[in-house]
Formats: structure tokens, C-alpha cells, sequence
């Protein structure tokens, strides 16, 4: 770990502004970046470009002088979109986050941009049309520097694919940076951008946001815009989001993205700007809810953020799991039959059946693990549907519910690869996943807070679970953990400052 003074209010005064622009100016004719330029959030560089302090050229430039300089460390850039950055940032941009750089996970598409999702099997796509959200995206003014790297289909919690090789943590690059949206933290944790879009089909905002010491919400189901591909599933599992290094970020974040069209299924919450006095019931556990071993430091996280709470006046009670491990396999079944319709997909668009040079054994693990359960498939899709019933039940109490985001730490490169043998990938990827998909599941909001680091130095997050539709309770008390707790001066030994 090490420790930055970070003072924002310098680059407010002339002659720290001055050093911005020296900064931005030095990024642009290729010379390494001014260290001793002072990092700010994505919501304070908007206010910087909107006050002509910095140019959206210059913050895009600068951006990407960290990305060519930090990427050959973490390896999370799958596409460099640098032309098509410049362009945009020449052009005319509005919104809250003009002129901000960041990047785009690589399971969505950008017209005119490839996109592998993860995979060998895309390596001559390119994107003719783009979904609502990634509109929405650009009409917040932020700029793509890139497309981040993911693993194939984002199915599983490490970002380890075949098509380019492991994304490192900046923490401690021999260690995972979790997944799904990996490349996306180890871009912001490092300090290139200062937010990325991320997406959570079963914890893969919260899972690398605790990974690598971010800020990481997931919403409610039905906040965001979704697109319309014909019949929708059965269960919408996956949101969109981004990680961030502070809550503000993820706030401005969430009220740029959330609908508020008349037929927005959610009422609104606009944007949060701090926390709220009131005082929250707050129900914390640390046992796993499908019966994996937690690791120690994770319940002493968890514990410390549940004092930390507890000494803000918050109501804060211990309980057991409020749920249990019949959920598990009805997950694992419909995750593998996503995996295996988007195969099948992708065999009718090529004419073939696929094969091992163009899909990884995960995959088809997953599709053979569909193939011999799919039978039990339509009892395992009520069954979860009728889970957030069950989740509602567990807020008649409780407003909040505590809990650990990980079983352990952030995992070595490799313990979670994708050749695994499919019994060692289902037990080790089952107990290390324990927490997140509830949420997905239940449709409901859940936010993932950097509060702690093992005792090697690496993030361990802390999750906060509300009922559907509670995003403002999750990021007024995140505002006030952020302020009680703060984390914005640690920083990773790969830091891009």
C-alpha cells in the first residue's frame, strides 16, 4: 500500500490550476506525466473542463499517456479507441461528466468499434449499433479511451481470458482483479480514468470493486436502460453501473444514467449529494450464505465496518444468513444456459458448430453442464423468480443488510483460470462467490465500499444490500462511511500519478 496526500482544493487555486494545465500540457507531447499533479474525481475534472481550466482534449490526452504508460503492467485494455477519443473530445460535448475520460467494457458494443466479449470466437466483429445504455453513456458527456477487458461472456469472477491474458491487479499484480468488469477496476484502482463502465449479472461490479479497493454499485433492476433484442429472459440478472474511487463519482454516475421516462418502472432518485441524518437499521453477517468457509480477514472487515456504523449512530444488530444454499444450483443452471444460447447464437450467425480454438473450456463446461440439467431448467427459473419474495422478507426489520462482498481476499492469478477441471472450477468459483448474485436475483440495489486491506495489502470490500429501489438509502450511508472511513488517499503500488 501507499499512502498519497490528495488535495483536490489545489488545483481550485490559480497556480494549482496552472499545474493541471502544465500536467495535461506535458501528456500531450508524450512526456511522463507530473507526478506531483494532484488526482481528482471525475465529477471535480468535469468542473475543471467546464470552467476552462483543462480542455476535454487535454483530460482525454492525458488519459491516454496514462493508459499507454500503465496498461503493459495490468494488461485491461482489450481495443485502444484513442482516434475515436480525440475525435469526440474535439467535438461538441454536454452532460455532467463532459469531457471525462473512461472506458467501455468490452461485452457491449460501440457502433464503428470491435467488440470480442471476452472471446476468440469475435476476432472480425465490428459493431454496427449500440444499446440505450451505451447512448446514455456518451450523452453524459464521458469519452471512451477503450474498450476493458472482461473474461468470455463475462460468466465468470476473474478476468483471466484465453484471447489476451490475465488483467493484474494494481495492488499486487500476481492477483486477481475480479470479474466481470476486471479490466475496468484495474484501469480506475491505477488511477488512468476515473470511473469506467461496468456491468453485474451476478456480482461483476461489486466483486472487482472489492477486489481492487473501489467504489462499486449495483442497481435496481429495471433503473437503467435496457435494450430491446425481441423477447426478454425469463430474468433479467445483469445491470449496468460503473467503479469509481469516490462516492460522488458513483453518485453523479447513478442520477446521469437512471430513467426517468413515464415508463421508468422505479420512481426516480436523482442526484444524492451527501449523507442523510437519518439512522439506519442495520443487520450484519458474516457466515456465507451457501456454507463456505469466510476467510478470517474478511469477518474482521466486515465486523469493522459493522463498528464503524454502529459508532455513526446507526442501529446495528448481528443475525445469521437470511438465506440458504437451495439458491445455488438454480443459478449455476440458468447462468450455463445464458452461456449456452449465446453460443448457439454465434454457431447459427457462422455456420458451424464451435470448437476449442474459438470458445474456452469454461464455456463449454458450462454448456455441457446445461445440457445435462436442462431438464430440471423451468423449476430452477420459478424457483428463482419467486426468490424475491424471499429477500423481501428478510427487510421486515432491517433496512440494510451488511455483509462480506468475497469469501476471501483477492485470489492469486490462475487460482480461478478458465482450464480448470469442472469440478475444481465449480467449487472453487462457488465458495469464492457467495454473497453477490442474491442481489441479481432479487432485482435489488447493493453497493460494494473499500473500508478494508488484508493484512498483505490488498482491498477488501464491504457490502451494503437494501429493497428494491433504495439507492439513495446505499449512497447516503456510503457518503457517510466515505467521510467517517476514508479511503481516497490509499492508493495502489501501480498508480498512474
Amino acid at each position: 500500500m501507499v499512502e498519497r496526500s490528495i488535495t483536490r482544493r489545489t488545483v481550485l487555486r490559480h497556480a494549482g490550476a496552472s499545474g493541471a494545465v502544465a500536467s495535461m500540457a506535458a501528456a500531450c507531447s508524450g512526456r511522463p506525466h507530473d507526478k506531483s499533479n494532484a488526482w481528482v474525481d471525475g465529477v471535480e475534472l468535469a468542473g475543471l473542463i467546464r470552467s476552462g481550466v483543462v480542455s476535454a482534449a487535454d483530460a482525454t490526452n492525458a488519459a491516454i499517456v496514462r493508459a499507454e504508460a500503465i496498461n503493459p503492467q495490468i494488461n485491461a485494455i482489450v481495443t485502444p479507441t484513442f482516434d475515436f477519443a480525440r475525435a469526440a473530445a474535439a467535438g461538441a460535448l454536454s452532460g455532467p461528466f463532459a469531457g471525462v475520460p473512461t472506458f467501455v467494457k468490452d461485452l457491449e458494443d460501440v457502433i464503428g468499434q470491435p467488440t470480442r466479449y471476452g472471446s476468440r470466437a469475435f476476432g472480425g466483429y465490428t459493431a454496427t449499433k449500440q444499446t440505450p445504455y451505451v447512448d446514455a453513456i456518451f450523452a453524459s458527456g464521458l469519452v471512451s479511451i477503450g474498450k476493458s477487458s472482461t473474461p468470455e461472456f463475462g460468466a465468470t469472477a476473474t478476468t483471466e481470458p484465453l484471447l489476451h491474458g490475465p488483467t493484474r491487479n494494481p495492488w499486487n499484480l500476481n492477483h486477481s482483479t475480479g470479474g466481470s468488469s476486471g479490466g475496468a477496476a484495474a484501469l480506475v484502482a491505477s488511477g488512468v480514468v476515473p470511473l469506467a463502465h461496468a456491468s453485474d449479472g451476478g456480482g461483476s461490479i461489486r466483486i472487482p470493486a472489492s477486489c481492487c479497493g473501489l467504489v462499486g454499485l449495483k442497481v435496481s433492476r429495471g433503473r437503467t436502460p435496457v435494450a430491446d433484442f425481441g423477447d426478454p429472459p425469463p430474468l433479467a440478472l445483469s445491470v449496468h453501473g460503473a467503479v469509481t474511487r469516490t462516492v460522488r463519482d458513483t453518485a453523479a454516475y447513478f442520477a446521469a444514467m437512471e430513467r426517468t421516462d413515464a415508463d421508468a418502472p422505479l420512481k426516480p432518485v436523482g442526484l444524492v449529494t451527501g449523507p442523510s441524518q437519518a439512522r439506519q437499521r442495520i443487520a450484519f453477517h458474516t457466515d456465507a450464505p451457501f456454507g463456505a468457509d469466510v476467510h478470517p480477514e474478511v469477518v474482521d472487515a466486515t465486523r469493522r465496518a459493522a463498528r464503524i456504523c454502529e459508532a455513526l449512530g446507526h442501529e446495528v444488530m448481528e443475525i445469521r444468513s437470511p438465506f440458504n444454499a437451495s439458491f445455488t444450483e438454480d443459478f449455476l443452471l440458468y447462468w450455463a444456459a445464458g452461456v449456452t444460447g449465446r453460443v448457439g447464437a454465434w454457431e447459427k450467425a457462422n455456420g458451424r458448430r464451435a470448437g476449442y480454438n474459438d470458445f474456452e473450456p469454461l464455456t463449454f463446461n458450462l454448456i455441457q453442464h446445461y445440457e445435462a440439467n436442462k431438464g430440471s431448467f423451468e423449476r430452477a427459473v420459478a424457483r428463482l423468480i419467486g426468490f424475491a419474495a424471499v429477500y423481501e422478507r428478510a427487510f421486515e426489520n432491517v433496512d440494510i443488510l451488511l455483509s462480506p462482498v468475497l469469501s476471501t481476499p483477492p485470489p492469486p492469478i490462475g487460482h480461478l483460470r478458465t482450464d480448470l477441471a469442472w469440478n475444481v472450477m465449480e467449487e472453487r468459483v462457488g465458495d469464492y462467490v457467495q454473497f453477490t448474485q442474491i442481489e441479481n436475483v432479487s432485482g435489488a440495489p447493493a453497493i460494494s465500499l473499500p473500508l478494508s486491506l488484508s493484512s498483505d495489502g490488498l482491498p477488501i470490500g464491504s457490502m451494503f444490500a437494501a429493497k428494491i429501489g433504495e439507492e439513495r438509502t446505499l449512497m447516503e450511508l456510503a457518503f457517510e462511511l466515505e467521510q467517517a472511513a476514508p479511503w481516497i488517499n490509499r492508493t495502489p503500488p501501480v498508480w498512474a500519478f
